[in-house]
C-alpha cells in the first residue's frame, strides 16, 4: 500500500486528486494539506510513503516543503503536480530534491502510475520541462541533480532504449536495426534487470531522464 499525503492549497482540486489516486487499491491518501510547511509537519508521523506536492501555495510553497522533507525524511517520496512547466521551477524542484515532476494536463490514469512508480524509487518527469531544463544548465549543476541509477549501456543498447521510449513496438525496432524480434526482446528484458525497472513505460520515464536529448 502507498501512503499519499497531497499538498494543494486548493481544496476541491486536492479532493479530485484524492479520488482520482485512490481509485487504485494499493494507494491510500492519508491527508490532504494546504501548504508545504503542513505537508513537513505530517511527515512526522513517519507513515508517509509519498507526498503529491504542487508548487504555488501559501506560507510554505512546494520547493521549500520538499527541502524541508528531503533534509529531514529522505525516504519520503515527493511527487510535483503543478502546472508551471518553466525552467525555473523544474530546476528548483529538482535541487530541493524532488524524485518526480508532472504536470497537470495528465490523465487520471497516467497520475495513479506516476504515483505508483514514484514510490517505488523511479524517477518520473515529464519531459517537456525537463529536456529543456537539463539541456540549459552546466555540466556542474547536472552533477548535482540526482538521477535514477546509472549503468554503462552499449551504443546499441542506448539506441533501442531510446525506440522504446519512442513507442516502437519490438517488430519495428527489429525492422530498423536489422536484428530478430526474439534478440530484440532478449535485448530490452536485459536492459530492464539491469536497470531493476518493471516495463517499458518505466524505461521511457529512465530515457527521458537520462537521455534527454530524445
Amino acid at each position: 500500500m502507498t501512503r499519499v499525503i497531497i499538498a494543494d492549497d486548493q481544496k476541491l482540486l486536492s479532493e479530485s486528486l484524492k479520488t482520482i489516486i485512490e481509485n487504485d487499491s494499493d494507494i491510500c491518501v492519508l491527508d490532504c494539506v494546504e501548504n508545504g510547511q503542513q505537508a513537513f509537519e505530517r511527515c512526522k508521523n513517519q507513515d508517509v510513503d509519498l507526498v503529491l506536492m504542487d508548487i504555488k501555495m501559501p506560507v510554505c510553497d512546494g520547493i521549500e516543503g520538499t527541502k524541508l522533507i528531503k533534509e529531514k525524511y529522505p525516504q519520503v517520496k515527493v511527487l510535483i503536480l503543478t502546472t508551471f512547466e518553466d525552467d525555473k521551477s523544474v530546476y528548483d524542484a529538482l535541487k530541493s530534491g524532488a524524485d518526480g515532476y508532472i504536470l497537470k494536463d495528465i490523465t487520471p490514469e497516467e497520475l495513479i502510475q506516476a504515483v505508483k512508480n514514484t514510490a517505488k524509487g523511479f524517477g518520473i518527469f515529464s519531459k517537456n520541462p525537463y529536456s529543456s531544463v537539463v539541456n540549459n544548465i552546466s555540466a556542474e549543476s547536472k552533477e548535482e541533480i540526482a538521477v535514477v541509477k546509472q549503468v554503462e549501456f552499449k551504443e546499441r543498447d542506448i539506441e533501442i532504449m531510446k525506440m522504446v521510449a519512442e513507442g516502437m513496438s519490438n517488430k519495428d525496432i527489429a525492422q530498423k536495426i536489422c536484428l530478430s524480434v526474439g534478440r530484440v526482446k532478449n535485448i530490452i528484458s536485459e536492459i530492464l534487470a539491469k536497470l531493476e525497472l518493471g516495463d517499458r513505460n518505466q524505461l521511457a520515464s529512465y530515457v527521458y531522464k537520462n537521455f534527454p536529448s530524445t
